[in-house]
């Protein structure tokens, strides 16, 4: 079974822009957060597949690295049928001494371990050394519901 366009694009509404779904459930529909929250981007030096979690898909681990919060508003993700994308830049610590090469990022919901929600493969492999800051344009991480 598979969802539809239609529900895949409401998911990624609700979970990437807080809005509603409406007409299902009871007359309000499901309804998004009262506070809308955020989602984290993490950087990952594999795929971490459908399988990964929170705390088991390949995190970078470079000198200074953290996951970035990232607001659930259109001004932080645009969501365009059954694809989502970051609306801004985003940018993550600088990296010290100890450096890593990033194929993947993943969108969790917390800022450590927490659950995986989504993940997709970078345009192309990026090296990460001593004062290099990973810093991602708009739309530059996009992934998909299918």
């Amino acid at each position: 079974m598979s969802a539809s366009n239609t529900f895949e694009t409401a998911i990624l509404n609700l979970l990437f822009n807080n809005s509603n779904i409406a007409n299902l459930g009871d007359a309000t529909g499901v309804r998004g957060s009262s506070a809308a929250g955020s989602v984290y981007i993490a950087l990952c030096t594999a795929d971490p597949g459908e399988t990964g979690t929170g705390s088991s898909m390949s995190e970078t681990t470079y000198t200074n690295y953290a996951r970035v919060a990232v607001a659930r508003t259109s001004g932080g993700w645009t969501v365009s049928g059954n694809s989502v994308s970051n609306t801004g830049t985003i940018s993550f610590p600088t990296c010290g001494t100890t450096g890593a090469t990033i194929t993947h990022f993943a969108i969790c919901d917390a800022a450590t371990t927490g659950n995986l929600l989504f993940s997709g493969a970078l345009s192309s492999s990026l090296v990460v050394s001593n004062g290099i800051t990973p810093t991602f344009a708009a739309a530059a991480l996009s992934t998909t519901a299918d």
